[in-house]
């Protein structure tokens, strides 16, 4: 028989969905990170088989449940760690971790430095709605200083925002980029460079948050374009971040830097291991 007649039909992007129902708010920005990551496999001609998405805790982290294709529901913060520890054992998979700003930037704060310098190849969606949402509306690390609807911050939280790109230009991220879900088809553009890109690659994906910050529903009129295209010079990447309002959208860095595998270490044997305790 052709081989052409025995190869599977091409997956479009719904065929990455599960039959599981998003119970995310109306007019959640998380729905546009579904959409966009169903498209951009579909794009990629990834197989189901082949994709593992990673997730945390939080709204954002509620991903793998709607895709059909292996999923991981993780713990608080430690998502990054999940995923890594999956690229190292099954390299040959597409590993992709979502979260949120919380989930990642937070208790999931230091997984986020290390993974960035790591450079592991495997990609990392951060849905930022500058908010706690699943537990009902507490200040985030990208929340704004002034911000007084959160009912544990009624006086603003009085600390500037974390500054994502910044932290992960600083930490060695290799590729760095901003989406916002107003914009789903710029976002699937985003996911499928980053899923690309040999090493480790930071989306941060502006998702408003219908419910707890309803104001953030100004952004669509505050987005606008990178200023410059990606430069893969981290220095002229400081600049321009520092330079940021952070609403600035599209691939801000991209360098290719040594890429980390785990080194295959020669099995040893029970007897041998516990031979080295004898006294």
């Amino acid at each position: 028989m052709d081989a052409l007649a025995c190869a599977a039909p091409a997956l479009r992007a719904k065929d990455y969905k599960s039959d599981i129902r998003p119970v995310w708010c109306p007019g959640c920005g998380h729905f546009a990170a579904l959409a966009a990551l169903t498209k951009a496999a579909a794009r990629l001609k990834l197989r189901k088989e082949d994709l593992a998405v990673v997730s945390g805790i939080g709204c954002s982290s509620r991903l793998p449940a709607y895709l059909d294709a292996y999923g991981f529901h993780g713990v608080h913060g430690r998502a990054l760690a999940v995923g890594a520890g999956l690229k190292a054992a099954r390299p040959d998979l597409t590993v992709v971790v979502a979260g949120g700003d919380g989930d990642g930037f937070s208790i999931g704060g230091n997984h986020f430095l290390h993974a960035c310098r790591r450079n592991m190849d495997m990609t990392y969606i951060v849905m930022d709605n500058e908010v706690y949402g699943m537990t009902k509306g507490q200040a985030s690390p990208t929340t704004r200083p002034d911000w007084t609807r959160g009912k544990l911050t009624p006086h603003g939280t009085g600390m500037p925002q974390l500054q994502p790109a910044a932290i992960a230009l600083a930490a060695g991220a290799s590729f760095i980029a901003r989406g916002f879900s107003g914009d789903p088809t710029a976002v699937t553009e985003l996911l499928v460079d980053a899923i690309e890109h040999p090493g480790f690659a930071f989306v941060q994906m502006l998702s408003p948050c219908q419910t707890f910050q309803p104001e953030e529903k100004e952004w669509k009129a505050m987005v606008h374009p990178w200023p410059e295209g990606p430069t893969d010079d981290p220095a002229e990447a400081a600049r321009l971040i520092q330079q940021d309002d952070g609403m600035a959208l599209g691939l801000i860095f991209q360098r290719r830097l040594p890429v980390w595998y785990p080194q295959s270490v020669p099995r040893t044997k029970l007897g041998d291991i516990e031979a080295e305790f004898v006294v």
